[in-house]
């Protein structure tokens, strides 16, 4: 909660009237008030398409989209077998979609082209596909289109490479490396970038998961600082007008390139708890940082921190980094490895705490219990005129990072059915929410088992309202019939 500010010795009557009135507007409320979205902020210059360009939609990581997705139903399914699992699904401008995917076999990362107006299984298939040096299990899975369709991305090489799709003469698409900047001289040797992301100035920030953050600007100069010993960056990082967010295993922090110095901005503490939550791949939030608010869509910024047993929503002024609030989200035990999806006063979190990962990054840790069933769990928070508040929490037991749609109001993603102990059978379903209520309005279950384990990656809403959604083995394309 934000104090009460004073003016002099005395609060004046007009002031505490003011607090009274807004405190008595908010608590006339109803749980199920409708959301408020609010201007969304500026589109980056420099990414392609809003909600499609980066895998938390832009580059403030909203996990929000203008484009309506498929609805509630019926749909149809189909499948893009890649033997491979695809974290990361982008569409350009050009409507073609690049993923970027892990082989099963090597676990070598792998970009894909891919024509979603052509069939899927059977016959699908990748117009081109490019593969790029193995990193960490997180190096590389953080990657975005740029405003020329290219995708950006960081390979193990410490190579951060721009790569252009087009066809050749014989009229065969190819994805081609159209620059490559080198960042080695600023990442060491056995370190990954983990974090992707350009601010409006057209300079591309990256953070490593042995706790360097640089920025690479627009005449191809990397620039770096490192950060306090034992800080680790293992989520993605996000950028708004007034500066770049990075969330550390410690801190969160807002910084800017000023000549050739990364400045810091602001720092933050934050309670990271006694070790890693099962659930979580890291010992810290497992949140990309999120950019939200209702007059600039980046008036604020969010993460979900690592408290035990509970987890709290973090909300922190962008300008400032002033505390707006901080509140207890999810169950009790509880945590989050998503990022929390953020528009207008509104914050969505879904909880993690005990989903089964198959593998987790090296030096992680051990968790803390080893394992806990996956109760799963969402929460609504709203900002209001003197801190936050709850407005919902459900039981929904989101697989994968929900998706919101303010083109038709609806909250997408896949939920995992079966006991609160995960098992390798249990089912997954595609999932419709009322984001007033937090409400389940429509699901459509999905085929097989284990092999389409979502394994809380995100979604896709493409410009025809189809929703893609990576699995451990492909991709899934949701339809309205």
């Amino acid at each position: 909660m934000i104090p009460l500010r004073t003016s002099g010795r005395r609060r004046s009557a007009v002031t505490v009237f003011a607090v009274l009135c807004a405190l008595l507007t908010w608590c006339a409320v109803p749980v199920s008030a409708a959301p408020q979205w609010g201007p969304p902020a500026p589109p980056n210059p420099y990414l392609g398409p809003p909600g499609t360009s980066t895998m938390h939609g832009d580059a403030g990581s909203t996990d929000v989209t203008p484009l309506p997705g498929p609805g509630t139903g019926p749909h149809s399914l189909s499948a893009y077998p890649l033997v491979s699992a695809c974290p990361t699904l982008l569409q350009g401008s050009d409507r073609l979609v690049v993923a970027l995917c892990t082989a099963v076999a090597g676990q070598v990362p792998t970009a894909h082209l891919i024509d979603p107006a052509a069939p899927a299984a059977p016959f699908g298939r990748s117009l081109a596909r490019v593969e790029l040096a193995k990193g960490s299990l997180l190096g590389g899975v953080y990657a975005f289109l740029d405003n020329d369709n290219r995708l950006v991305v960081v390979d193990g090489n410490r190579q951060l490479l721009r790569l252009g799709h087009s066809k050749d003469s014989a009229g065969t698409w190819r994805l081609t490396v159209d620059s490559t900047v080198d960042l080695s001289g600023s990442v060491p040797p056995g370190d990954n970038v983990t974090g992707l992301t350009p601010d409006w100035n057209g300079n591309v920030w990256f953070a490593t998961a042995g706790g360097v953050i640089g920025a690479v600007d627009r005449t191809g100069v990397a620039h770096a600082r490192p950060l306090p010993a034992g800080e680790q960056v293992h989520n993605s990082i996000s950028s708004s007008p007034a500066g770049t967010a990075v969330a550390t295993t410690h801190a969160l922090y807002q910084l800017s390139l000023r000549g050739n110095d990364i400045h810091l901005d602001w720092r933050r503490d934050y309670d990271r708890g006694g070790a890693r939550n099962p659930g979580q791949l890291s010992w810290g939030t497992g949140s990309t940082p999120t950019y939200f608010g209702p007059s600039t869509g980046s008036d604020f910024v969010a993460i979900v921190d690592n408290a035990q047993p509970r987890a709290n929503l973090r909300v922190f002024h962008t300008e400032s980094g002033e505390e707006v609030c901080t509140v207890p989200v999810l169950t009790d035990p509880g945590g989050s490895e998503n990022s929390p999806v953020g528009v207008g006063n509104s914050v969505y979190v879904a909880g993690t705490y005990g989903y089964p990962y198959p593998a987790v990054p090296e030096g992680a840790g051990p968790a803390g219990p080893a394992s806990a069933p996956f109760d799963g769990g969402m929460t609504r928070v709203d900002i209001d005129p003197i801190g936050c508040h709850e407005v919902w929490s459900n039981d929904v037991r989101s697989a994968a990072v929900p998706r919101l749609s303010t083109g038709d109001g609806h909250l997408y993603t896949v939920i995992r059915e079966g006991p609160a102990v995960a098992t390798p059978f249990d089912g997954f379903a595609f999932a419709v929410i009322d984001p007033a209520d937090g409400s389940i309005e429509h699901t459509s279950p999905l085929p097989g088992t284990a092999v389409n384990d979502t394994l809380q990656m995100s979604g896709l809403v493409t410009d025809t309202g189809d929703f893609w959604q990576g699995t451990v083995t492909g991709i899934l394309r949701i339809r309205a019939e």
